[in-house]
């Protein structure tokens, strides 16, 4: 048994974690930075397939579930780091190493990202918008090439992020239905009855 301090048993308590899956919390965050994920690279890809007021409509979507992004991103790093919710690895050798490796890149990936679209729109001198609300610049306004180089790394780092994260799923796929363990199966709700 492990030795766990009072604020750690708390905080899986008050998570509803049983120690054998991720708790309640982890998962919504996780499916939550999934969704949004999905979402925000599909709106990025298609917007330009529609007329103006649509168009500005999706962009609009888009800087508003980034920021919201963001918060469950930083939400999710906070979470994961308080003492109690890592979970031990049910992979070994390269496969522990892999998987541990692909969280802390995606992590990182989607900070950058976050970071290089509030830069590129604020570089612009415009507010990022939240579901109407302006989050006024906090950075000085940028030359247009400045702005062009931000907002190509901001899609390639969103291709990257993409990828990895398609890669993720099939791994967690592989691990389910090739490996027959429990990695897929932590991160879904469990069924009550």
């Amino acid at each position: 048994m492990t030795d766990q301090s009072s604020f750690d048993t708390a905080t899986r308590i008050a998570a509803g974690d049983d120690g054998t899956s991720y708790d309640p919390v982890a998962m919504t965050l996780h499916w939550a930075t999934a969704v949004l994920v999905v979402a925000n690279f599909t709106l990025a890809k298609t917007w330009d397939w529609f007329a103006e007021p649509t168009q500005d409509l999706m962009e609009s979507a888009h800087m508003s579930f980034g920021v919201l992004l963001a918060a469950v991103v930083v939400t999710r790093i906070v979470w994961r780091l308080i003492p109690g919710h890592q979970l031990p690895s049910l992979d070994a050798g390269w496969m522990r190493l892999a998987a541990k490796g692909t969280h802390y890149l995606l992590y990182a990936l989607l900070v950058v990202e976050a970071g290089l679209g509030f830069a590129f729109r604020w570089g612009a001198g415009r507010p990022m918008e939240f579901f109407g609300l302006g989050i006024p610049p906090m950075i000085a306004e940028m030359a247009r090439p400045e702005r062009r180089f931000l907002r190509d790394l901001h899609d390639w780092n969103g291709w990257a992020i993409i990828t990895i994260a398609l890669l993720h799923a099939l791994a967690a796929l592989y691990h389910h239905y090739v490996l027959k363990d429990r990695v897929l199966v932590r991160m879904l709700p469990r069924r009550r009855g």
